[in-house]
């Protein structure tokens, strides 16, 4: 035990002993033997305690850290050395600031005021600060007591219909037994339709899906808006399964699913060509070509099986009695509550909200029309749609009855070949390119670049341009301005309609005629305007 430590609780002690007149040597003997000191600096700390009723060693003083100085250190990014410069420069400047203490002694000060992780955190912000954190663990539960759901980016190139797409995972774990309950796979970011039908492969538990599965207590997810949105919110709340909203950047409050994520990458990805995180020689990467890396099937399947393998034969390291899921899920009495299959049928689905109607073309829905061989007979029938979010190739038709009857699925009357769908992504590619090129070339003029710079002057323009060709270019831009362009005298002014009030010309008087002639003669200078003036004579 340290000396400090012994010495407050020793004198507080004895000083108690001797306040009763109990005190004796034998007691500042027995203390001074337990602290590895002599009898007489027992009697000093006595002493001490007595005069300044101080039980400790006197505190020592010392470079403290102010809110000043951890701002600094916030500007240079942890830079401790960058900080204590400045302040130097500052106390030359200014020497009433007082002397400023050895660089040394500042970076004790730093290491005893900021913990690791502070310091962390000025160099490389929150994510780097949080790896010095302590984390509690939930409780154990039961299965399907709480499912954690995320999406992934994958960070493997694979070919689809001939161009190199990352596509993006979604999928939900139950916490208790780690088993992958869901997933759903997509070439692009998902959007809700990804969230509802990884759910609704994670609540079915009929082939292919179980046996994992049913509804959960609970399902956790990070403000993702896809999974917030009103339509995963009515699915799930069908069922009563509410959503535990997370806290934004707090990756660590669903610690499952996020283990997930890294595991699939550093057990799977990682040995798949294309994976875009691999370490290369320098100045020689080069990406894989398209023709070497697994077609979208190819890597959704691969993806499956290891999760099958994951579920099946993997014993995870939190898991009791070195189970795999499969095993901790069967071992697990809690029981499992089932949805029946004609309810979950259209879990994923979206409501029209409109009443339409069949006709000889089918039913018409946002300007297409959709048919299906059980419509013969039904023109005239009055039904209500259902179709899953961003997908509008089928449709699901239902009667118009309360609780909506299904009469069958209707599929788009004419859909475009494959062959179709590729020159038209093949032009729209084209298009984009042609843009971004122009784009990039208007960037280039828009923006004034200048020349390196070694001492504090203004720097100056690397391209320059002559009036001529400034004069040129503005000109070429008026060209094609139609606001510049545009004469307001092009087009004459129609007559007013009949309808308008006209100005009424009314005749002049001849009185007036004469007034307004002498007027302007006086204007004039003439005969009796101020121009001149008569005599009798009649000269001037």
């Amino acid at each position: 035990m340290p000396v400090a430590v012994v010495r407050e609780a020793a004198v507080a002690r004895l000083m108690s002993l001797d306040s009763r007149g109990e005190l004796t040597s034998a007691h500042v003997r027995l203390v001074a033997s337990v602290s590895g000191v002599s009898e007489r600096t027992v009697w000093s700390w006595l002493s001490v305690g007595r005069s300044e009723g101080r039980m400790g060693p006197k505190p020592r003083s010392r470079l403290t850290v102010t809110q000043e100085i951890r701002q600094q250190l916030a500007v240079w990014g942890g830079n401790v050395s960058a900080v204590h410069r400045e302040l130097v420069a500052r106390a030359v400047e200014d020497p009433s600031l007082g002397p400023v203490p050895s660089l040394s002694v500042f970076h004790r000060a730093v290491r005893q005021d900021l913990s690791v992780g502070e310091r962390e955190g000025l160099k490389g912000g929150e994510e780097a600060r949080r790896r010095f954190d302590v984390y509690g663990k939930r409780p154990a539960t039961h299965r399907n007591a709480c499912w954690e759901g995320d999406h992934k980016r994958v960070p493997v190139r694979v070919d689809l219909e001939g161009s190199a797409v990352c596509p993006w995972v979604t999928w939900f774990i139950d916490v208790a037994t780690k088993a992958i309950v869901g997933v759903a796979v997509t070439p692009h970011q998902p959007a809700r339709d990804a969230v509802l039908a990884a759910l609704r492969t994670g609540i079915s538990r009929q082939d292919p899906y179980g046996p994992f599965g049913g509804l959960p207590g609970v399902v956790r997810v990070d403000r993702g808006k896809e999974f917030l949105c009103r339509t995963v919110e009515r699915a799930l709340g069908a069922f009563a399964v509410p959503v535990d909203d997370l806290p934004a950047y707090k990756p660590y409050r669903k610690g499952t699913v996020e283990a997930l994520n890294g595991a699939v990458e550093e057990m799977l990805l990682v040995s798949l060509p294309g994976y875009t995180h691999r370490a290369r020689p320098a100045e020689a990467y080069r990406p894989d070509p398209v023709e070497d890396l697994l077609s979208y099937p190819d890597f959704v399947k691969v993806l499956l099986d290891w999760v099958a393998w994951w579920n099946t034969e993997h014993r995870p390291a939190g898991l009791a009695a070195n189970l795999t899921p499969l095993a901790a899920w069967e071992a697990d009495p809690a029981p499992v509550e089932d949805v029946a299959e004609e309810r979950l049928a259209f879990f994923a689905l979206e409501d029209d909200g409109r009443v339409r109607k069949i006709t000889t073309n089918g039913i018409s829905w946002r300007r297409r029309a959709y048919i299906a061989p059980w419509m013969a007979g039904h023109v005239g029938m009055r039904v209500r749609l259902r179709y899953l979010p961003h997908y509008d190739g089928q449709i699901e038709v239902f009667s118009t009855e309360e609780w909506g009857r299904h009469l069958g699925t209707a599929y788009l009357a004419q859909a475009a070949t494959v062959e179709q769908r590729r020159a038209l992504s093949s032009v729209r590619e084209k298009q984009a390119r042609a843009l971004k090129a122009d784009l990039k070339a208007a960037e280039k003029l828009r923006k004034a670049r200048y020349t390196a710079t070694t001492t504090a002057a203004v720097p100056r323009p690397r391209r320059t341009v002559t009036s001529s060709q400034a004069e040129a270019e503005i000109a070429r831009s008026r060209g094609v301005d139609l606001a510049a362009r545009a004469l307001p005298d092009l087009i004459p002014p129609r007559e007013p309609p009949a309808s308008w009030a006209r100005p009424v010309v009314r005749p002049r008087r001849a009185a007036d005629s004469q007034t307004d002639s002498g007027q302007a003669e006086a204007a004039e200078g003439g005969p009796s305007g101020a121009g001149g003036v008569r005599d009798d004579s009649g000269e001037r």
